[in-house]
């Protein structure tokens, strides 16, 4: 039977996150007030944590995917003793400079016990079925003694309508994850009010049909979901706890009701809910007892910690030594000999039938060398061949890795999060870019939780052909590059494209997209230098030779061979011309002056992009001209696409000599 401290001790993460609220003035109280008991239930009889070592990597993960009620999940750590929760940060809730922000912040360096950074509801539930993948795949390769644990993740309704959570559903049921359990806070609430204004279908079922375990239960009564708890664990299935509840429990005058989300709270709330709830405590105060419960909570996995750090020292000196890389993130040693053996080799291949394929062929090479590489693809394996010689992960096989993603481009990129934030795993997501707005909510959350996530695209411009716009996504690669920390990598060649992924592999402190061409990419770097040329971003690819640089051209990918037919009518003209590859602007932003303006030269300069110019004023200058898109594309073959819309190498000599008359 659950002991009578066990509801105390509900109710000390319910009265912290009033008095936070009420102190703040602003907050969600719906969530921490609801889901109380659940938490309790979790992590007093359950969780496998250490607040110790927060980043202990066997650990169980604890996602709150319905982040505005983070002081749930505030009140927890403090709770329980993870250090850089101490109350004096529970009673800064949400004032500047505090860790305990309006949603919970993964932070950028040292584990603090938030997993990920949440508040686009369902992305917290799509991570939390990334971390279950990684889980599986890690304990498949390394065995349970050393990777063996859960991922829970509270739930709230909006997780449950938004659209990726209905792809993590059926994608989690058919993989079968066992180690993934959603607490779903059902209310029948939500911030307009009764779930019934836009829902009528059972939500449970829905779980069920995809193959879930389901149990719908009394969300309040600690022993219940206790039970149903140890019951999830056993089954072989993903589950889904359905915890009824009651919205701002505790708080009367909101408690049922649609106010009970984030509603103002009052002193005078506050002073109702002790009454009600007959705790009789003051603000911020949580009794010597129940607080040592908590405490004692937080060391549940003491020995457990200790039993698997005891598993890691004995291992031999070779496994140890693997494991401990993996756990780090740190690449092998000798994973960049793959890469430079490609570049130098690239030379003298033909070129292959598709840009696309070019990263297909290092992704490939790099599966002996980077086995934590896992790669998800949106149904496209056909025209992206990221899979080759990668078998898959399924329900039968959890070594493989590579994940069916299937047509669902929203949970791929969200699950590739999860799949970061747990570590072990390097992961890749794969589709054509015209569907990267699909995966943007995720691509954002990623570069802001500063996670190393590689999204590979391609079919990057209007050389996709027949195709036609709906496909062509012109205005997608400005939309990329406007987002903070996110790298933008789009090779013009085999040669780059090894550097490219060099440099997005040794990124550790955010996303890259790498952007492929659909059509054939024929090479412009035609000697091997053993130096990487695009780790600065951008670099002269070809300097003025007839005479003084007069014109500079600036290109990317496919179109910087469109720039060097150019740069070779325009110095037979005796206009001195040199040409530019920008394969990724973030990283030329950050060099010093001296050396950008080295690259981009004091004549006239011209970009040239299939893609809008958004962007390109920035290193075109007032003087600068632009060859590329205004609008949307159209259909037909790509060499007469280029045509139509004057992206050509006699367009850009007509815009140059232009331009020189016009100085």
């Amino acid at each position: 039977m659950i002991n009578s401290i066990y509801k105390e001790m509900a109710n000390a993460i319910r009265f912290l996150s009033i008095d936070a609220i009420v102190k703040a003035q602003e907050g969600h109280q719906g969530v921490p007030l609801g889901m109380a008991e659940i938490a309790t239930a979790l992590y007093t009889g359950h969780l496998k944590f250490n607040p110790q070592d927060a980043g202990w990597f066997d650990r169980d993960r604890v996602v709150l995917s319905n982040g505005h009620g983070s002081m749930l999940m505030y009140s927890l750590l403090h709770l329980t003793g993870y250090p850089d929760f101490p109350i004096e940060e529970i009673q800064r809730f949400r004032v500047l400079g505090s860790v305990c922000e309006g949603h919970p912040e993964r932070p950028h360096d040292e584990p603090n016990g938030i997993e990920v950074t949440t508040g686009p509801l369902g992305q917290g539930i799509a991570n939390a079925f990334g971390m279950a993948v990684a889980e599986a795949y890690l304990n498949a390769r390394f065995g349970s003694a050393l990777v063996n644990h859960f991922t829970y993740a509270f739930v709230g309704d909006g997780c449950l309508q938004e659209g990726v959570g209905q792809e993590m559903i059926s994608l989690a049921g058919h993989l079968q994850l066992s180690k993934l359990v959603l607490l779903w806070d059902d209310n029948q609430i939500t911030d307009d009010g009764s779930t019934e204004l836009s829902i009528s279908e059972n939500v449970a079922e829905r779980f069920r049909i995809a193959g879930w375990h389901v149990e719908e239960l009394d969300g309040h009564d600690i022993e219940t979901v206790s039970t149903a708890l140890e019951a999830a664990r056993q089954d072989p299935r993903p589950s889904l706890l359905a915890c009824r509840t009651v919205i701002a429990k505790g708080i009367a005058r909101l408690q049922g009701q649609r106010g009970g989300h984030s509603g103002r709270l009052y002193d005078e709330d506050a002073k109702a809910a002790r009454d009600l709830m007959g705790w009789k405590h003051g603000q911020f105060e949580v009794p010597a007892d129940v607080l040592q419960a908590w405490r004692d909570a937080g060391q549940r996995s003491a020995t457990e910690y200790q039993a698997w750090r005891e598993r890691v020292s004995t291992l031999p000196d070779n496994e140890r030594a693997e494991f401990e890389r993996v756990m780090r993130g740190d690449l092998p040693a000798n994973w960049q000999q793959v890469l430079s053996e490609y570049k130098e080799n690239a030379l003298n291949l033909p070129p292959s039938p598709s840009g696309i394929f070019i990263s297909a062929e290092i992704n490939d090479l790099l599966t002996s060398v980077l086995p934590e590489r896992m790669v998800g693809c949106a149904d496209l394996e056909a025209p992206t061949s990221h899979k080759r010689g990668l078998t898959a992960f399924n329900a039968q096989d959890r070594s493989g890795s590579y994940v069916h993603c299937g047509v669902r481009e929203h949970v791929m990129g969200s699950m590739a999060n999860g799949m970061a934030a747990h570590g072990g795993v390097i992961p890749l997501s794969v589709t054509y870019l015209a569907f990267a707005d699909y995966e943007r909510p995720a691509m954002r959350m990623a570069a802001l939780m500063g996670l190393p996530v590689k999204f590979v695209f391609s079919h990057d411009s209007i050389g996709i052909g027949r195709n036609g716009p709906t496909h062509q996504p012109v205005e997608i690669i400005a939309s990329l590059r406007a987002m903070p920390n996110m790298w933008v990598m789009r090779p013009a060649d085999a040669v780059e494209a090894a550097e490219c992924w060099e440099l997005a592999l040794n990124n550790r402190t955010g996303p890259v997209s790498m952007v492929f061409a659909r059509q054939s990419l024929p090479l412009v770097r035609l000697t091997h230098t053993a130096a990487n040329l695009s780790s600065r971003g951008a670099y002269v690819l070809s300097e003025a030779e007839c005479g003084q640089r007069q014109v500079t051209l600036l290109a990317t990918g496919s179109e910087v061979s469109l720039a060097i037919e150019a740069r070779s009518h325009l110095e037979k003209l005796g206009i001195g011309t040199a040409v530019i590859s920008m394969p990724c602007w973030e990283i030329f932003n950050e060099q010093n002056l001296i050396y950008r303006e080295s690259v981009l030269g004091n004549g006239v300069r011209i970009g040239i992009e299939a893609a809008v110019r958004q962007g390109w004023d920035a290193y075109l200058g007032v003087r600068g001209g632009f060859v590329g898109m205004a609008g949307f594309g159209a259909s037909g073959p790509a060499e007469e696409l280029y045509r139509l819309f004057n992206i050509t190498p006699e367009a850009v000599v007509a815009l140059a000599k232009k331009l020189i008359d016009h100085q």
